[in-house]
């Protein structure tokens, strides 16, 4: 069985001059079911939920809960961004034991998207509490010589979301391929099973390093409030 690199991007089309890899695919793929999932299960709200209204009543109260005791902050505002992140890169973890398909989120480029997002949304929300001025001001705290450092972290804890993310999902889907292709069908059933387990605990990392990131940021606003007036 021949093992494309993880690093390569797998073309399969293109639309003008803007090349369609395979990862891209399957994240419409993805996107698609999840919308028609969704407007499913939300079509017709009642005050007596069905079992599909009930479960996604309790993931949504599952992630509110998380935002609250992570970021201490009310979640409703974060809610749809960290609930995207939580909810999309579960199922493309566990996209890989569908056959033949692979995990987007075992593609650099589609964690390096991901991280971008995160760091595009830390900004944003920083922005939002503080105001330009001061969000650029907070990298100066508690020191104005240790800003360098306060930037550069900005960019190296995004960039470590996105090597980790693609570390842990690459090689489980690695190591399940090398053992089904040694072992035959049914020996990496176990190892399957594992990568649940490992796709969703890679889902609460990522989730929950997001809204630290974010937290951060407006945790910064909170002190900002707090500082006595001279």
């Amino acid at each position: 069985m021949k093992f494309a690199s993880p690093l390569e991007a797998h073309v399969l089309f293109a639309i003008g001059p803007v090349p369609i890899t395979r990862p891209v695919v399957t994240t419409w793929g993805i996107m698609a079911a999840l919308t028609l999932a969704s407007w499913a299960v939300t079509r017709k709200l009642r005050n007596h939920p069905s079992k599909p209204q009930a479960l996604l009543e309790l993931i949504v109260e599952a992630i509110a809960l998380q935002i609250r005791e992570t970021m201490g902050v009310e979640p409703r505002p974060f809610l749809p961004l960290i609930g995207t992140f939580f909810i999309y890169v579960l199922v493309a973890n566990w996209s890989s034991l569908v056959p033949g398909v692979e995990p987007p989120t075992a593609t650099l480029e589609t964690d390096a998207a991901l991280a971008l997002l995160v760091f595009g949304a830390t900004i944003w929300f920083g922005v939002r509490a503080l105001g330009a001025r001061g969000y650029l001001g907070s990298f100066a705290r508690p020191s104005i010589f240790l800003a360098p450092i306060n930037f550069v972290e900005l960019f190296t804890r995004s960039f470590s979301l996105m090597v980790r993310l693609f570390g842990n999902v690459m090689s489980g889907v690695f190591m399940i391929g090398v053992v089904l292709s040694l072992a035959g069908l049914l020996v990496p059933i176990p190892l399957m099973a594992l990568e649940l387990l490992t796709g969703a605990v890679q889902t609460y990392i990522f989730g929950a390093l997001a809204m630290v990131f974010i937290g951060s940021a407006l945790g910064e606003a909170s002190d900002h409030k707090q500082e006595p007036s001279i």
